[in-house]
């Protein structure tokens, strides 16, 4: 048993009778089946439930409006601010409750690849299996690196604990509180593991950009040659899948930051999205998914524990979380050189943006700033049944601790002095809007993307779209030239031509936000996609 005084040491949390430090996954998931957090499935995975929270509660975070960071803060609907007394009120109060339990749950790790650019985070918490959801998900440092282990961020993680509105400054019984000056982050009222992931990779993309580095919400791979590549994407776009190639080394499936000397890592493992995930076509996250040591979360299973992918009863936000070396092929130490391609990943829900195009530097920009998708439910608690169409800039606005005009800065900057080439993407749908069209072929994208991050796309012959001003390939050897152009794809053209129109016009209206930021070659981007 590990001293409270060792295990909590910095988080100003005492009193539990019993204290689990550190312990393997072996050990976490004896003691979660031991309190009846969950059970396994046939294949050895620990399945969690998370009751009323199946995704992120964006509407209930927070961030600590200090002196010091008060200036430097994105203020808004993503960065709702809370006084600096009713944060110590708070975190006195969850300090006090999780001082209170029998036993709680603690983790040292790292987040960043990078010994140069990490940051070691201390999680306590009261479940077993939110304590192996952070080991499979940051990086576990050696044994001999926990000795006299001082956290620069704390994560108070009390699911069970409600936070009071009335007296709190919360909306609900719901909290996510993060201070950058404290380095605390409170997470009150919400069992959904996905948060403890996404706050500190808010402490990652307040960090960093002082230090010159870009932090990205985005894969990475690296082939054969040493070629790196980045895939930009919101959830459900396909970041994680199209990341885990056989025939590329995984460096990470969802945050990087780049820096003068290459990209890395934030985390140590995956977090993917399984809601109809196929054996066939995603041979490497199924079978991470149906082993000891992965965490499932709200996935269905029968009495048996044999899964079933399929159902969507809890969620459609069902995931999987494991460490990045139940993946095959991955990058060992999670860093590589400069990324020579960018993908930016959308899933268009009207289906006219085409599978692969080619953007100049100031469409890059552009479109990283807009970080159009189609949202689907269950990704965020309160979407409806239908997808919505959305503008989450650079591909991860939620996280944004800074104004997104610095992040575009840097990455137009990076992409300049790296000479990276950048693609867009589209995995959602085509032939038809969505409920008429189909989704896009993995095969096609596959195979798009192949040609794309090997160099061969960039050999064929390149046509002007009319509504984007985007470079569309003309033909590209094994894939239908119906599918290269979208509008071709449609029974209906002059249906296309209105819904391109209208897809065009919302662009134009989201980038007014930005107008007043960027450089003239960006709005000259933007002018011909609204053209």
């Amino acid at each position: 048993m590990v001293s409270p005084d060792t295990a909590l040491a910095g988080t100003g949390v005492a009193g539990p009778a019993a204290i689990h430090a550190n312990l393997t996954a072996s050990g976490l998931v004896a003691h979660a089946l031991r309190r009846g957090e969950g059970r396994l499935s046939a294949d050895g995975a620990f399945i969690a439930v998370t009751g009323q929270h199946t995704g992120r509660s964006v509407q209930d975070k927070f961030v600590v409006d200090d002196a010091s960071v008060r200036d430097e803060i994105w203020w808004g609907k993503v960065n709702r601010p809370m006084p600096v007394e009713t944060f110590q009120a708070l975190s006195a109060k969850v300090r006090t409750w999780l001082g209170q339990r029998p036993e709680l749950f603690t983790e040292d790790l790292y987040a960043g690849a990078d010994p140069a650019h990490r940051i070691r985070v201390r999680l306590v918490t009261t479940n077993a299996w939110h304590a192996l959801f952070a080991r499979n998900m940051f990086i576990r440092p050696p044994r001999a690196e926990l000795e006299g282990f001082t956290p620069d961020f704390t994560i108070l993680h009390a699911p069970e604990y409600e936070a009071d509105p009335a007296v709190d400054a919360c909306r609900t019984s719901t909290c996510i509180a993060l201070s950058f000056a404290a380095k605390t982050i409170l997470i009150a009222g919400t069992s959904y593991a996905g948060e403890i992931k996404k706050s500190i990779f808010t402490v990652m993309n307040w960090l960093l950009p002082a230090k010159g580095i870009l932090p990205m919400h985005c894969s990475a791979n690296v082939g054969a040659k040493g070629d790196a590549a980045l895939f930009f994407g919101l959830s459900g776009t396909g970041k994680t899948t199209l990341s885990s190639d056989p025939e590329r080394a995984l460096v990470g499936d969802d945050e990087h930051g780049w820096s003068d000397t290459g990209i890395f890592n934030f985390e140590g493992g995956c977090y993917a999205k399984v809601i109809k995930l196929s054996k066939d076509a995603e041979p490497q996250i199924w079978d991470a998914s149906h082993r000891f040591g992965a965490v499932l979360e709200n996935v269905i299973a029968d009495a048996l524990g044999n899964l079933d992918l399929d159902d969507g009863r809890l969620t459609e936000n069902t995931r999987s979380c494991y460490p990045i070396e139940f993946i095959p092929n991955t990058v060992a130490g999670g860093r590589a050189a400069k990324p020579r391609n960018v993908v930016m990943l959308t899933a268009d829900a009207f289906g006219v943006l085409p599978p692969i195009a080619r953007l100049t530097p100031a469409q890059a920009m552009y479109h990283f700033l807009s970080g159009y998708t189609a949202r689907v439910a269950g990704t965020e608690k309160g979407l409806g049944k239908e997808p919505q169409a959305t503008f989450s800039t650079c591909f991860g606005a939620p996280f944004l601790p800074r104004h997104p005009e610095i992040y575009g800065r840097m990455l137009a900057d990076r992409i300049s002095r790296d000479g990276a080439q950048v693609w867009l993407v589209n995995t959602g749908w085509t032939g038809g809007a969505y409920g008429t069209g189909k989704r896009m072929s993995i095969q096609h994208t596959r195979a798009l993307l192949r040609a794309a991050l090997d160099g061969s796309l960039a050999k064929v012959e390149f046509v002007r779209d009319p509504f984007f001003g985007l470079m569309l390939p003309k033909s590209v050897p094994g894939i239908p030239d119906g599918v290269l152009n979208p509008r071709e794809s449609w029974a209906d053209k002059d249906a296309y031509d209105r819904q391109a129109k209208h897809l065009v016009s919302l662009f134009e209206q989201n980038f007014a936000t930005f107008a007043g930021a960027v450089g003239e070659d960006v709005k000259a981007a933007a002018i011909r996609a609204a053209a």
